[in-house]
């Protein structure tokens, strides 16, 4: 993808598009996919490397004095080369993640009728639907969302968190607060690798809201015609990604390259925001990245 061709996803839905997953239903198996899903870029101008698997580092290690310097420059070396990496042992429960998982794919399993109650409004970055649509001409993304704000708690708006599977909404809180902790860690560990104060990069973060966005990614009779997402960067201090299925299809730009990347399971894929980014002489890498379509949950 050209550079100027990535956007940053920082708005809500300002147009109403129709809903993929019934989409995908009404084709009944065609190939005649809507023109404004076809996306002539995907060949034009991406060419993929083989998968790879991002660095990986270990949040146990950096929490132990035995390991902290290797795990610490192995960090340090993930932030500035990728912009990416996989943490592992990064203590938020497993059965919580398979709780997640499990109510995540069960929500969109449900009726279009139930999850319309959830509909995003105009303007509003949080609910279920499609978002960043701006004309009427625009491309769009193969997939549908669910975007929920998380923290503070007083930027929640309940009327969009579903009530069932009776235990999402309990579910979503725990993993919202599991992320919190593992996010305050890794600002401290980045911190420490830029010779910056932990209570400075506390004051720069402490006000920025905590957001969770499920996406959905119906099947596609033309899977390499499409885009899951298009290509962007992340307006914010860093992204905690959790694949819900092992369903290939997050690809990064390295080098002017775009590369599919390999996960490991209930590993977090972090990945460096614009915020950490343009900070002056920081040294770290902020990739462009995006979905190629498959069905899968992420």
């Amino acid at each position: 993808m050209m550079q100027n061709d990535v956007q940053s996803q920082f708005a809500g839905n300002l147009l109403p598009v129709p809903n993929v997953q019934a989409l995908y239903a009404s084709l009944n198996g065609s190939s005649q996919i809507p023109e404004r899903y076809i996306r002539p870029e995907v060949h034009e101008s991406i060419v993929l490397r083989d998968a790879i698997n991002l660095p990986i580092v270990d949040l146990a290690k950096l929490a132990d004095p035995a390991f902290y310097c290797e795990e610490a420059a192995k960090l340090d070396s993930a932030c500035r080369e990728w912009g990416f990496f996989q943490l592992v042992n990064h203590g938020i429960p497993e059965n919580l993640i398979k709780q997640l998982k499990t109510d995540v794919i069960e929500f969109f399993n449900m009726p279009l009728s139930e999850k319309k109650a959830y509909k995003s409004q105009p303007g509003d970055l949080q609910g279920y639907g499609q978002s960043f649509v701006h004309s009427p001409e625009q491309k769009l993304d193969w997939a549908d969302k669910l975007s929920l704000m998380t923290r503070p708690i007083s930027n929640r708006k309940m009327k969009f968190w579903p009530t069932s599977p009776s235990t999402f909404r309990s579910t979503v809180d725990r993993y919202s607060l599991e992320l919190a902790r593992v996010a305050k860690c890794l600002f401290n560990y980045i911190g420490n690798n830029l010779g910056v104060a932990p209570e400075v990069f506390a004051e720069i973060f402490q006000d920025q809201p905590q957001g969770l966005r499920f996406n959905y990614y119906p099947p596609c009779a033309k899977a390499d015609e499409v885009l899951g997402i298009s290509p962007h960067s992340d307006a914010d201090g860093i992204t905690l990604l959790l694949e819900v299925n092992d369903v290939q299809g997050l690809q990064i730009r390295k080098d002017g390259e775009w590369i599919i990347v390999n996960t490991l399971p209930s590993a977090l894929i972090v990945n460096i925001g614009d915020i950490i980014e343009s900070k002056p002489n920081r040294g770290q890498t902020q990739q462009a990245h995006g979905l190629g379509q498959q069905d899968g949950l992420g």
